[in-house]
């Protein structure tokens, strides 16, 4: 498998929290992540499938692992349980831990300019992607660092 081959997948928005994902990645602390299905949907973008393997890139757009999806589900934010946000390796120590953080990302006005609504807001009955997956590989040493 070569990295480079592989279509891309990105963890937030370039910046301080893509690095902060990529690095819990790359450590294996994160083996889980979270999006809206609102978002795929806006999108028209297939949800993931098991079996899909994809390129993690950083901020600045470089191929640094590759990871495989081992499990997908989509469920009420509500539903989200301790065992999903605690695999998501960001430091968060309960449900309502994770929700508070992923509430302000997704009501953040990058988020709400992807989704094309400046008042979006998540509840209870937000549909939201869970998705589970393990590091494959790390990609190929930047060679300008």
């Amino acid at each position: 498998m070569v990295v480079d081959d592989l279509p891309v997948v990105e963890f937030g928005f370039p910046g301080p929290l893509r690095d902060t994902l990529v690095a819990a990645i790359l450590s294996g602390a994160k083996t889980s992540t979270s999006a809206l299905l609102i978002g795929y949907e806006r999108a028209n973008e297939a949800l993931p499938e098991v079996g899909r393997r994809s390129a993690v890139v950083d901020s600045r757009g470089r191929r640094v692992a590759a990871i495989e999806v081992t499990e997908v589900r989509v469920v009420r934010l509500a539903y989200v349980d301790l065992a999903h946000a605690l695999a998501e390796g960001e430091g968060d120590e309960s449900v309502a831990q994770w929700r508070a953080g992923h509430e302000s990302f997704w009501h953040s006005a990058e988020v709400r300019a992807e989704l094309g609504d400046p008042d979006f807001t998540v509840d209870d009955e937000t549909l939201v992607v869970t998705k589970r997956f393990r590091l494959l590989q790390l990609g190929p040493p930047a060679l300008d660092e």
